[in-house]
């Protein structure tokens, strides 16, 4: 049976080697993380992702609990890497940044790659203002291309792919606009 395959941020993979984290918190691990990363960073958000990272680590067998139960402060203590994982590293999996997380589609909304959950409604709103902003880029794009293969039909053929990719594009941004602002609507009126 082929070993399975598992996915291991490389910072916490360096972490857990140091000697210091034989033994470690969820908070200390954190903070350790936190300390490498360039940019101001979501303590909660954070928490959250180094937490998932453990549990996953404890369900494989790399990371034992301390039998001492505590509320806060619970102990981990790495232990061997189990033989029948083929460890995959990858590069910073957790970001402060914001990306553009194109979909299969293209839309090119842009997306955090950690969702806050705190006030759905403020994040919705701050949604609808990054889609309307893509859309009237889409949109200027798209009219410009008309613009341009009218003012100058030899040009047709080599921009009116681009042309019809921006407008659709600009309608499937208004679609996600509508989307968000009927959500926004529905919460509102709740």
């Amino acid at each position: 049976m082929k070993p399975a395959t598992f996915k291991l941020d490389r910072r916490v993979f360096e972490l857990l080697k140091d000697e210091d984290f034989q033994l470690f918190t969820i908070r200390a691990l954190r903070d350790a993380y936190a300390r490498q990363l360039h940019g101001p960073v979501n303590d909660v958000e954070l928490w959250r992702y180094i937490y998932d990272q453990v549990q996953r680590l404890k369900r494989v067998g790399w990371v034992q609990q301390d039998p001492i139960r505590r509320r806060r402060d619970q102990l981990f203590r790495v232990q061997d890497q189990p033989a029948a994982l083929n460890l995959s590293l990858v590069r910073q999996r957790f970001s402060t940044a914001r990306v553009d997380a194109l979909s299969e589609e293209g839309t090119g909304v842009v997306q955090p790659l950690v969702h806050s959950e705190v006030c759905p409604t403020r994040r919705l709103e701050s949604l609808a203002k990054e889609i309307r902003l893509d859309m009237l880029t889409a949109l200027g794009e798209a009219e410009r291309y008309k613009q341009l293969f009218t003012e100058m039909p030899v040009l047709r053929a080599r921009v009116e792919d681009d042309y019809i990719e921006a407008r659709d594009r600009s309608s499937r941004l208004l679609g996600h606009l509508r989307a968000i602002e009927n959500t926004l609507k529905m919460l509102v009126a709740a």
